[in-house]
C-alpha cells in the first residue's frame, strides 16, 4: 500500500502536519537543524527546501516548521507532493529504522512515586490533546512544587504554549493534586 498524506495545520501558524495513512516512525524524532539530518534521509531530503526550519516525526506524521518569511498557502501543496514522493520510493525498512537523536534530552524513565502521579495524569488528560495538535509533552521533573514539562513539536515556540501551560495543564494538575503543584513551566528540546 502507497503511502498518502494530508496537510494539516497545527495552533502554531509555522508549524504543518503531514498526516499519512501509515505509520512512519515507531519513536518521535525532532530534527533541528540539516547537520542533525544526516542520519535521516528523509529529513535529509526535505532540509533541501531553504524554507525549512525544523522537522518532527511522530507515528503516522511529519510535521515541519518553516521560516517566518514564507507562508503555507505558497508551499504547503508542494511539500505534500514531495514528502509522499519520497515515502513511496523509499525502503519501508529504511523509514522505519531508528536512531538516536544525538541533541535530544533523555527522557527520564524512574520517576519518584509522585512524578509517577504527574505523568500518569499528563499521559491520560494532557499528551492526547497536544498530541492531536501535532505536539509532544513528557515530563522532565517534579521538585519543591515546580513541575518542569518538555515541549517538542509544533509546541516548541507555539504562540498559544504558555497559555496552555498555566490556565490548562497547571490548572489540571492543581486541580488533581492539590498544594503540591506550585507552577508548571517548559523546557524546551
Amino acid at each position: 500500500m502507497n503511502y498518502s498524506l494530508y496537510a494539516e495545520s497545527t495552533p502554531n501558524p509555522d508549524v504543518m502536519k503531514f498526516v499519512s495513512n501509515q505509520m512512519i516512525v515507531k519513536n518521535n524524532i525532532e530534527i533541528l537543524s540539516i547537520d542533525e539530518a544526516q542520519d535521516y534521509p528523509i529529513a535529509k531530503e526535505i532540509f533541501s527546501f531553504p524554507f525549512v526550519e525544523s522537522i518532527f516525526l511522530s507515528n503516522n506524521y511529519i510535521e515541519i516548521r518553516k521560516k517566518k518569511e514564507v507562508e503555507w498557502e505558497n508551499i504547503a501543496m508542494q511539500l505534500r507532493s514531495f514528502i509522499s514522493e519520497l515515502l513511496n520510493k523509499t525502503d519501508k525498512e529504511d523509514i522505519n529504522i531508528q536512531k538516536e537523536n544525538k541533541k535530544s534530552k533523555p527522557i527520564k524513565t524512574n520517576f519518584n512515586d509522585e512524578e509517577e502521579e504527574i505523568s500518569d495524569i499528563i499521559n491520560q488528560y494532557i499528551k492526547p490533546a497536544v498530541e492531536s495538535d501535532g505536539g509532544s509533552i513528557t515530563l522532565e521533573s517534579f521538585k519543591m512544587g515546580i513541575v518542569k514539562l518538555n515541549l517538542s513539536g509544533a509546541c516548541s515556540g507555539c504562540p498559544s504554549a504558555s497559555i496552555t501551560l498555566k490556565q490548562g495543564i497547571e490548572s489540571l494538575l492543581k486541580d488533581k493534586l492539590g498544594d503540591k503543584i506550585k507552577e508548571v513551566v517548559a523546557t524546551e528540546s
